[in-house]
């Protein structure tokens, strides 16, 4: 099934021009006082598509395409960034400084979520009575890497996926949650026999092995981790990671080389597996 997926969801689609997202609903979601606009598609339980920096690119929303091929409906909120860009090395920059400055996210010192998350774990409630079965999942990147674990604080959560995640950016061991959170989130891992999914690039400058410890150390057998090699990454990349993420670094998006027996391409199939098996199974 998944490689009949990869099929379809990449026909006809270039990684280098704007993608219109006309195959989304664009919806304006009001949450908590805060709207936030979300495309959403397909059908079937829920999962939420976090974008990495610098927002959707085509790549991010090809791995939308690819979750909803599967089965599932998509909600991707739009968080930072102009939805569908490729954005300039100079735009993506842009808006790179815009979020470290954003009261929306924590950039530095960990050990609290991003306020964002809040709006996510509502989020996650409100897909949840919309699409039905027995919960939902959601995957974030990079920026956003961390959100998903932050919101198995929602009883709704049932699949987190975390895959490079960078904040908090001046500490290469800290984690973007606080230490009482993370224990409610163990407890509630074991509690429901569930396990979080997590992604990186061996050399990854951004995301470092002394974030993935802090996350085992916390998590113990709950926190599946899987480190991909350098060579494994595309290097054929979008202007903002040509020129400023020069390490190998976004698994299922910018770096992954849609071809098979690739490693990422691996870990995406493990993903939407990951996916359907506790969502629609």
């Amino acid at each position: 099934m998944v490689m009949k997926i990869r099929d379809i969801a990449t026909q006809q689609r270039s990684m280098t021009e704007d993608d219109r997202l006309e195959d989304f609903e664009r919806r304006e979601i009001t949450l908590d006082g805060v709207t936030k606009i979300v495309h959403v598609a397909g059908s079937g339980p829920a999962v939420i598509v976090m974008t990495e920096m610098p927002g959707i690119s085509p790549h991010v929303a090809r791995f939308s395409r690819w979750v909803r091929d599967a089965g599932l409906t998509v909600y991707m909120p739009s968080l930072f960034g102009r939805d569908g860009a490729v954005a300039s090395a100079a735009e993506g920059a842009d808006v790179f400084r815009r979020a470290c400055v954003s009261a929306e996210f924590r950039a530095f010192a960990g050990n609290a979520s991003s306020p964002v998350t809040q709006w996510l774990r509502a989020l996650a409630r409100l897909s949840h009575e919309e699409c039905g079965g027995p919960g939902v999942g959601a995957i974030g990147m990079c920026w956003t890497g961390n959100f998903a674990l932050s919101m198995m604080l929602e009883p709704a959560m049932l699949a987190p996926v975390v895959c490079q995640p960078s904040l908090p950016l001046d500490n290469p061991g800290g984690i973007e949650i606080s230490a009482d959170d993370m224990t409610r989130v163990r407890q509630r891992l074991d509690r429901d026999n569930l396990t979080v999914l997590a992604y990186r690039f061996e050399g990854d400058t951004f995301c470092k092995a002394q974030r993935f410890a802090a996350y085992a150390e916390a998590l113990g057998d709950r926190f599946v981790a899987r480190v991909l090699p350098d060579c494994a990454a595309n290097r054929d990349t979008p202007p903002f990671f040509a020129q400023h993420v020069t390490c190998p670094h976004s698994v299922v998006t910018a770096h992954l080389i849609d071809a098979a027996g690739e490693p990422t391409l691996a870990a995406r199939d493990e993903i939407l597996s990951f996916f359907v098996q506790r969502l629609v199974l």
